[in-house]
């Protein structure tokens, strides 16, 4: 396992508008001038989270879907985020895992946001994702999935004196109000200490459609939950983070608390 980039990329959204944010990505990805292994756009990046709008929702391999495999083609980098898509009359939360060569992962949200009535006109998932991409192990997940850590939990191989875990880097992508952003700080923080990995959260920033603020906050954090991101709170940034292969598994030598993990099945 090498040294891995991921380039988190905090940005404002345009409300309900597909073309313009696709636009908008499009100029941003295109200002990355080093190489990165991963980009990780935010939830429902071509819309903002309008839940309500289901006429929004674009069909399987729809619209934004084909742009993501065109930039990630054209930039030779994975790419990541989350569409509103339409599917044998369900519509789903799905997150794109992209990588260059034209594969793709996908990922529909368990956690479905029920305050916002995202519960209402959405189908949740039921099936956790685990990419393996250049030797490392990721699990991205979406927004609301982060205040449920049974979900999360990484899982450790302990069999034949193997030491391995389910995955290596947890990656959130949101569209997390500034209202709560204190709780969304502190459980990236958690989620990273307790499941002995990287995390990388990246959230909008602006306001949205029905006027709620929101603040970015986004971050890359290593196993012991400490910040190694620079981007601060409502700016539009894009950042490169490399994560460090040596440290990760140097950390879970000396401090092996997966081992005396709980073992569980999900249902």
């Amino acid at each position: 396992m090498q040294d891995f980039s991921i380039t988190i990329i905090q940005s404002d959204l345009v409300w309900e508008n597909i073309d313009k944010n696709l636009e908008l990505f499009e100029r941003k990805i295109n200002t990355i001038n080093n190489h990165s292994d991963l980009i990780v756009l935010p939830e429902m990046f071509t819309t903002g989270f309008a839940v309500n709008r289901t006429n929004l929702a674009e069909e399987v391999g729809g619209k934004g879907f084909l742009w993501m495999k065109k930039m990630a083609k054209q930039k030779n980098t994975a790419i990541v985020g989350s569409i509103a898509v339409k599917e044998n009359n369900n519509y789903y939360n799905r997150l794109y895992w992209v990588n260059p060569d034209g594969n793709f992962f996908q990922y529909d949200k368990r956690h479905l946001f029920r305050m916002a009535h995202e519960d209402q006109f959405f189908t949740a998932g039921n099936k956790r994702l685990i990419v393996e991409y250049k030797g490392w192990k990721f699990c991205p997940l979406i927004c609301y999935d982060l205040r449920f850590p049974v979900w999360s939990r990484n899982k450790w191989n302990t069999e034949h004196k193997a030491y391995k875990p389910e995955y290596d880097v947890q990656i959130y992508v949101a569209n997390w109000p500034e209202v709560r952003s204190y709780p969304w700080k502190q459980l990236l923080v958690a989620r990273a200490i307790e499941n002995q990995c990287y995390v990388a959260g990246v959230n909008r920033i602006g306001l949205d459609g029905n006027n709620i603020s929101h603040s970015g906050d986004s971050a890359v954090l290593n196993p012991r939950g400490e910040l190694i991101s620079n981007i601060v709170s409502n700016e539009e940034k894009i950042e490169t983070v490399i994560l460090s292969s040596s440290y990760i598994e140097e950390f879970r030598k000396v401090f092996p608390v997966g081992k005396d993990a709980d073992a569980f099945d999900l249902f």
